[in-house]
């Protein structure tokens, strides 16, 4: 029996475009002789991009659309948004308790593109760890980043991982009753700067396997050569920007889906207004992390590390 590979995406209806790219690459570097399960967690889609979504599977590559919106209306009011976050990246949280079928799974954010086959990834061995993950690379470049895991969250740089690529221990996860304490934390306090990230970094300190950063290559950390996974997270997206760095996977893989004209078209009509939007993001996001070290009632002054 061929060994299964559940694989977790959470998209809304703005990022199906960039999640079949994701996609494309995933199948095409994927091992013939597993089987590969993706489960998509959306709560507004349009039929034509479910249709372009399905329409991708293949043997040994199925493809599973889940609503998640009574979940969402049961406990997502509460949680806090901001900018370029949207509910979605909550999601990844709620897949231990939802898929009971599964005691392990890997989840991954929709702006990346995977050059190796992610069953490696998958076999990463987590032993009762909570999750796997790469050391995040704004953190790891940029000095405020680095204070602010420290001086906020107790955690060095060095152990906070970016969230958008991560192999999930669901079995243990749903042991030590990982939801509730996420449900708990998130009405304690709320992360201003990284939100659902800051919130699965504390929760999973000192349960936390560092995987090698090939695996979560981001553009603001160019010194990978041939990278197992790129990540294009915050604003250094390919279809806003020319020159990004590793630019060149994303497009080799945009080109073989329904969606390459428009993602040509998104990149040739982003404004120098846009492009002011994202520094002032950028901006905000450093300014955050300063008033967020300053702030003598942040997370680590008030509680600590009550959660491990």
């Amino acid at each position: 029996m061929k060994k299964i590979i559940p694989i977790f995406f959470a998209i809304d209806k703005n990022y199906v475009p960039f999640f079949t790219v994701s996609l494309t690459s995933l199948k095409e570097n994927r091992n013939r002789e597993k089987n590969y399960r993706i489960h998509v967690l959306y709560t507004s889609l349009e039929n034509s991009d479910k249709e372009k979504i399905l329409k991708m599977e293949e043997k040994g590559f199925s493809i599973s659309l889940c609503d998640v919106s009574n979940k969402v209306k049961e406990i997502f009011s509460s949680l806090s948004l901001r900018d370029y976050y949207t509910i979605s990246t909550y999601y990844r949280i709620f897949i231990p308790e939802m898929f009971l079928c599964y005691d392990k799974a890997i989840y991954l954010d929709s702006d990346t593109v995977i050059n190796y086959d992610i069953s490696s990834l998958y076999s990463v061995d987590l032993k009762d760890n909570f999750i796997a993950g790469v050391r995040d690379g704004a953190v790891k470049n940029i000095e405020t980043f680095r204070e602010y895991t420290k001086k906020t969250l107790g955690i060095p740089s060095s152990k906070y991982f970016n969230a958008g690529v991560i192999v999930m221990n669901l079995k243990e996860m749903r042991k030590q009753k990982f939801l509730d304490k996420f449900l708990t934390l998130s009405k304690l306090y709320t992360f201003a700067v990284a939100q659902d990230q800051d919130y699965l970094n504390v929760l999973c300190y000192r349960k936390t396997v560092i995987l090698e950063d090939d695996w979560n290559a981001m553009p603001i950390d160019k010194n990978h050569p041939s990278p197992k996974l790129i990540h294009f997270n915050l604003t250094a997206k390919p279809w806003h920007y020319k020159g990004i760095p590793y630019e060149r996977y994303f497009w080799q893989y945009a080109m073989k889906t329904d969606y390459y004209e428009y993602l040509l078209s998104l990149r040739n009509d982003y404004s120098e207004q846009h492009k002011e939007r994202d520094k002032s993001c950028e901006k905000t996001l450093i300014e955050m992390c300063r008033n967020e070290i300053a702030n003598e009632h942040n997370y680590y002054n008030t509680y600590g590390r009550i959660f491990n």
